[in-house]
């Protein structure tokens, strides 16, 4: 696991250009103020781009328009949100769901990378004084160790970082890791709880210090955790969410987290999404392979949903989507697809979101609903979707919201049912079309939970394997080379039967 020791070049980088102003000692001819050591590399120097890193890992990974595979584009197109046009040649490995074991190399040593430099930057916060900073590099594990459980199942989380004394870290069991996160979040609010050091806010390009923030980010990650287990026997929420309550509560309307330590429209300083989906310095399209999906743009524009012109943009008078999977000779090629709108791609210097508040808001809407949480569901629901419309930036945002939820039926409320089941998968549905293209990996974890979404998303390869989505991605190649023993302990994977531990 050749990540367990690797600093971001980005660190490397940034500690060689920092340091060259350092005063300290600078007649001390035994030390080079420029040679990167341990005793030099803060955890102020390596938590700002560990946060930007969290950022990228949303967006996709690394640019389109440099030629990088973006590790995420399976579940944009697996859910329904993108889609191959007809200028290329079909991707078979992806569309036929028929994937091996290097599908998701890229993807797990991105996650893992990252996950190391929030690692050091815990320690060295911690070694520091700086609780606060500590606290924060906790929650961001805690929302990408998720998310490589909720994608591989069982993984390194326990002997993950200990590159000293074990370079073969064992395979922690998902239920295990879960409830681990939880007591980490109960450590990383206490750490916010307490004095700030002075050096957190300057270093944080996220919140920039604000740490009832963070906090109320914690709290957003316990009940995401706790929702994602909705379907778990016997699970009881009861104890997590008098916690989520007593500290403040999650995140409401405004209260987005993103990252943006400065983008600009020059190479390789884009923000993240914005490279991927957007547009080159010089103006081109940064991806001319990927446009909307046929399935998000009937369901947007089926029921006059007005967010349709911020997520994509029109082909002439309507709005072009490319059927997943097909024939590239049934797709229309790029310049007759629609590309993505104003809403996800407003401009090059955009904050990077991490954390919608209308996705918190939406969960807040479920654990109403569910009897988990005190309020009425419908106005916790409305709130949600007013949201998402505000945050897209739709014109009146909330008066248009208001004529969505009376006039289409898959918005009105009236429509969601009495029980709990009904209710939660309409809530849930219109997270999934709130979440177009910014989070797939919910939509996908939300789809393997309760299967809910109307059918048309499946790939149309007619060299499939399967009608249904896989319920997870293999382990990586790279792990049955370097970490061998610890991975072949978890025995034959199966993407459609081995299911991770909350899938009913």
């Amino acid at each position: 696991m050749n990540y367990l020791n690797k600093l971001s070049l980005s660190i490397i980088i940034l500690i060689g250009m920092g340091i060259t102003g350092c005063q300290k000692d600078y007649l001390n001819v035994n030390d080079d103020p420029n040679r990167v050591t341990d005793n030099n590399v803060t955890a102020e120097l390596i938590f700002p781009q560990a946060e930007v890193a969290v950022g990228d890992r949303l967006a996709g990974g690394n640019a389109a328009s440099q030629g990088f595979k973006l590790p995420l584009q399976f579940a944009q197109n697996w859910v329904g949100y993108m889609g191959a046009n007809g200028s290329f040649a079909r991707e078979y490995t992806e569309t036929s769901y028929n994937i091996d074991f290097t599908f998701g190399d890229q993807l797990w040593n991105d996650y893992y990378n990252t996950l190391f430099d929030l690692h050091q930057a815990k320690v060295k916060g911690l070694e520091g004084g700086d609780t606060a900073l500590a606290g924060a590099s906790i929650i961001l594990s805690a929302k990408l160790f998720q998310e490589l459980v909720d994608i591989y199942g069982d993984v390194p989380y326990s002997q993950a970082f200990q590159s000293n004394s074990n370079t073969h870290p064992v395979y922690d069991k998902a239920q295990d890791i879960y409830a681990s996160l939880l007591k980490d979040l109960d450590t990383a609010v206490t750490y916010m709880q307490a004095t700030v050091a002075n050096a957190f806010a300057p270093a944080d390009v996220i919140n920039h210090g604000n740490t009832t923030l963070w906090i109320k980010f914690a709290n957003t990650l316990r009940l995401r955790l706790l929702i994602r287990q909705s379907q778990v026997a016997g699970f009881d929420p009861a104890p997590i969410i008098t916690k989520i309550q007593n500290d403040g509560g999650v995140l409401q309307a405004g209260e987005s987290i993103s990252v943006n330590p400065g983008y600009v429209n020059e190479v390789n300083k884009q923000s993240p999404f914005y490279a991927n989906y957007g547009y080159t310095p010089t103006g081109a399209p940064a991806t001319t392979g990927w446009n909307a999906n046929a399935y998000i743009v009937s369901i947007l524009s089926n029921n006059n949903d007005p967010r349709i012109s911020r997520f994509f943009t029109p082909v002439g008078s309507s709005y072009v989507g490319d059927t997943y999977g097909d024939d590239p000779q049934n797709n229309p090629g790029f310049a007759n697809s629609s590309y993505f709108g104003p809403g996800l791609i407003g401009s090059p210097s955009q904050n990077q979101w991490i954390y919608p508040s209308f996705e918190s808001m939406f969960l807040q809407a479920e654990a109403i609903a569910r009897g988990w949480m005190p309020g009425d569901a419908k106005t916790a629901y409305e709130a949600a979707v007013t949201e998402s419309f505000v945050w897209l930036g739709v014109t009146d945002a909330e008066s248009a919201a208001a004529e969505y939820m009376a006039n289409s039926s898959i918005a009105n409320w009236d429509n969601a049912g009495t029980t709990v089941s009904s209710q939660v998968k309409f809530i849930v549905f219109q997270k999934y079309i709130a979440d177009c293209c910014l989070d797939p990996l919910e939509s996908w974890a939300d789809e393997r939970r309760l299967h809910f979404l109307p059918p048309g998303f499946i790939s149309a390869n007619t060299s499939k394997i399967s009608n249904t989505l896989p319920l997870r991605l293999l382990y990586p190649q790279s792990e049955y080379t370097t970490n061998a023993q610890s991975v072949q302990a978890e025995g034959d994977i199966n993407q459609f039967t081995s299911k991770i531990f909350w899938q009913p």
